[in-house]
């Protein structure tokens, strides 16, 4: 079956195509299907701004190896003890790539993030067929088509954000980045009744869909002072809540300083392994008291996430679908930064 793959890692944006990161269509077998698993018909796996990091080497795989894990598709097959969701083999389903093991003590600790066994099971979702356990699959709701599916793992992430920094009816948020994180976000806090809702980001397109989403306010951080920005919206005091899902390294370090006091702040991009950040601890973590976190995966957030996606506005995020064999068109399209989110069709599904 063909399967996109990494087959040189490297940086995507070096110009040299011999040293460059390279993607390639493979054809590799499939999976057997396990009495507990599912094998799915993939129709669509979007494009994770993971996907290029693990191409540029920063999970250590060496290639050959497999991509992608924002997955819709329909089941093709059922194992026979696959039996307890309910689940039918034509069933639309998106779900999560990650199997938590349910046995190693994260597991049985409420903490399905850190399962130690859990990268057993992340196969490649840029594939025309993939297998997963059954606990890992969930059905789309009806009025959710298969494209708009793929996007459920994104969804999930937004879920597990608003789980960490639990806001208050009412709270002060800033979103730093307007990705498809990012972006989603803004829709997800307003349903939960962020006030002040800020985004910041340099791409005058993504702030205008973020007004269109429900921020109250955006801000360029490229011409303008984020600092003296978010304290004149905030009348001073900053925001009871920051989410860091742009990854910039100039970014980060101004966060603490537009977080009021009491507030929660989160980084959920993934920073470079080598990328430190000062932090006056006194200032910030003793005067006031800030709660710094950060995010991991999205255990327990699939299931509400599946209530949620039907609540989202996501056609801005579905207009840029390529067809499996222009996989390398379709990530050279994504690291361009000329859509929100870029999808790969891996097979011909209605649905």
């Amino acid at each position: 079956m063909k399967s996109v793959h990494c087959v040189r890692v490297g940086s995507l944006k070096d110009p040299n195509p011999e040293t460059c990161g390279k993607v390639a269509v493979l054809d590799i077998p499939e999976d057997p299907v396990g009495e507990e698993d599912v094998k799915i018909k993939v129709a669509y796996c979007s494009i994770c701004g993971s996907d290029p990091h693990n191409i540029e080497g920063i999970f250590g795989n060496v290639p050959p190896f497999g991509l992608g894990h924002e997955v819709s598709g329909i089941i093709a097959e059922l194992g026979k003890k696959a039996t307890r969701k309910g689940l039918k083999v034509g069933d639309r389903v998106a779900g999560n790539f990650l199997r938590f093991c349910g046995t190693c003590y994260y597991c049985r600790n409420g903490q399905e993030q850190f399962c130690e066994h859990a990268d057993e099971s992340n196969r490649p979702g840029f594939s025309e067929y993939l297998v997963w356990h059954e606990s890992q699959v969930f059905k789309l709701p009806d009025e959710v088509s298969l494209l708009q599916g793929c996007l459920l793992e994104p969804t999930s992430v937004i879920v597990r954000f608003i789980d960490k920094i639990s806001p208050k009816l009412g709270a002060r948020i800033l979103v730093s980045g307007g990705g498809p994180i990012g972006l989603l976000a803004v829709q997800a806090l307003k349903m939960y009744g962020a006030t002040a809702l800020t985004l910041s980001e340099p791409i005058a397109a993504r702030r205008e869909l973020a007004l269109k989403f429900g921020a109250d306010f955006t801000i360029d951080p490229t011409s303008q002072d984020l600092y003296a920005e978010a304290m004149r919206i905030t009348d001073g005091l900053g925001y009871d809540a920051v989410l860091e899902v742009s990854g910039s390294r100039a970014a980060a370090p101004l966060m603490p300083r537009i977080t009021a006091k009491g507030g929660t702040l989160c980084y959920s991009a993934m920073f470079p392994r080598d990328f430190d950040m000062p932090l006056n601890l006194y200032d910030y973590c003793y005067r006031n008291e800030l709660t710094i976190t950060g995010t991991y995966i999205s255990p327990y957030a699939f299931p509400r996430a599946v209530q949620l996606l039907s609540r989202m506005q996501l056609d801005a995020f579905t207009s840029a679908v390529f067809p499996i064999d222009d996989a390398e068109k379709a990530f050279a399209e994504h690291m361009s930064g000329k859509h929100v989110k870029v999808i790969i069709k891996c097979n011909d599904i209605e649905g």
